[in-house]
């Protein structure tokens, strides 16, 4: 009665917890034996698959930043990230590059794909319009976009240095992972 009442949405914890709350004493391997028995499931959250994917062959970048979220003066750290997000007519995704001295976005591209070329368009506008120093670090997580060769050799080419944090570990982009502030104007 208990999985009905919360309308199928209730799984053995909750069934558990609910009998246990109303006087019965049942033991919660008995309520997963029954449920399981006559095939009663309650509802399961959609786990959030993450974009990164490394590239497996690719040599990662040193980190260079190693968590110290702060610059001195505009153009000289770039910290960035992809995310995606759902439209009417599918995926979104959107990579961004964040000044980490003003803490604006001075870079985005956004496309129906994560490779490569999102990231190095969002990073051709970063530095278009964000002057940047020479030597300017540019900061991301490992993922197979910001590992590519394309992604490589195009920092290569506009004089910046590459950086990655640890495989894993979101805590090595945090500043990317929370960006919610854009350029005004846009």
């Amino acid at each position: 009665m208990v999985h009905l009442a919360s309308r199928g949405a209730y799984g053995v914890p909750r069934v558990h917890a609910e009998l246990r709350r109303l006087g019965h004493g049942v033991n919660r391997k008995r309520v997963e034996r029954l449920m399981r028995e006559r095939g009663i499931a309650g509802v399961t959250r959609r786990h959030r698959r993450s974009l990164t994917r490394p590239d497996q062959q690719a040599r990662p970048a040193p980190d260079l930043i190693g968590r110290d979220f702060t610059a001195d003066r505009p153009g000289t750290r770039l910290v960035g990230d992809i995310t995606y997000l759902p439209t009417d007519e599918g995926w979104l995704y959107l990579a961004c590059w964040l000044d980490l001295a003003t803490r604006e976005v001075i870079g985005y591209a956004m496309a129906d794909h994560h490779r490569a070329d999102l990231v190095v368009d969002a990073l051709h506008m970063a530095h278009g319009r964000g002057h940047l120093d020479a030597d300017c670090i540019a900061h991301s997580d490992r993922g197979s976009e910001y590992t590519s060769t394309q992604f490589r050799s195009e920092i290569a080419r506009l004089g910046m240095r590459a950086s990655t944090g640890r495989t894993g570990s979101c805590y090595d982009n945090a500043a990317a992972e929370s960006c919610r502030r854009w350029p005004r104007g846009l």
